[in-house]
């Protein structure tokens, strides 16, 4: 099977497939083995290099015995993936989204996080998480709310205590340390939780003052992922819309030097911290 560009679409594809495949309790043997192919298949599609048919895709979702939900954004991403991509961004409008996200994070070896008025989904508490989420979907179903929160934990998990280790930095705006979510008492939480992981050895925590000029990225959310030699770079494009990746580096170039920018634009890690603990200082007069 000749080898593709690696398109957003088919990271995608490839983790997706690769979660439903280790979920199933199968291995890259026995899925060839399932449609009557080579190991090497299997390989090639789990890291992007190609796609299958649309028999073979379908059979192999049998063997995982995936459930008709995923079982059909699987198909329509595998349709996608096929594709020859003539646009320069692909925007994710299945289901379950954030999913795909996920495992393109997990997938990464090193991310920025940057986010306006609020602090990134991967360094929020569990009660600030689960302030924020319930304040964006609150007409959602009952338990829905949990549902989600929990997966966004789990997702901190699986990229904070991935091994090894990736490298993130988060860069935040000032007004994200002061804006109220939940209570008072669920803010200062989530001031004392950044201070935590950024003692952590890889990752570091920046805040851009709300008076710094020239903010690139002002008002807006961005998520880099650099994948090392393995695949090209993504950059998301973070908002309550749907979720649109650039994976070209006529994009991807300028998008990672504004994240650059930010960084060089905000404190240091030290006044950060510095300031978070002034944060903190001035809550608890």
């Amino acid at each position: 099977m000749p080898t593709g560009r690696q398109t957003v679409e088919r990271r995608q594809l490839g983790l997706m497939l690769r979660r439903l495949r280790d979920r199933a309790g199968r291995t890259q043997q026995q899925a060839a083995r399932a449609i009557g192919r080579d190991t090497a298949r299997i390989s090639q599609v789990e890291t992007a290099k190609g796609s299958f048919s649309v028999d073979e895709l379908r059979t192999l979702l049998d063997f995982y015995e995936v459930t008709e939900d995923e079982r059909q954004t699987a198909l329509e991403l595998g349709a996608q993936a096929r594709k020859r991509q003539r646009g320069r961004t692909y925007t994710d409008q299945l289901p379950r989204s954030f999913e795909r996200l996920a495992d393109l994070q997990a997938d990464a070896k090193k991310i920025g996080f940057y986010d306006t008025g609020i602090v990134p989904g991967l360094a929020q508490s569990p009660d600030y998480a689960k302030a924020v989420i319930a304040a964006f979907w609150w007409q959602a179903p009952e338990g829905e709310v949990e549902k989600l929160v929990s997966f966004r934990i789990d997702q901190q998990r699986r990229v904070l205590d991935s091994e090894p280790p990736k490298e993130l930095a988060f860069v935040l705006t000032e007004t994200a340390l002061d804006q109220v979510v939940g209570s008072v008492s669920v803010l200062r939480g989530q001031l004392l939780h950044l201070l935590q992981l950024g003692e952590r050895p890889n990752a570091v925590i920046q805040v851009v003052r709300r008076d710094v000029p020239n903010n690139p990225l002002l008002g807006g959310g961005l998520i880099t992922l650099d994948f090392a030699d393995a695949a090209p770079r993504i950059a998301f494009a973070a908002s309550h819309g749907p979720a649109t990746y650039h994976d070209q580096e006529a994009d991807t170039g300028p998008m990672f030097h504004a994240f650059e920018r930010a960084q060089e634009l905000a404190l240091t890690p030290k006044e950060s911290a510095d300031l978070l603990l002034t944060k903190l200082k001035g809550m608890s007069r």
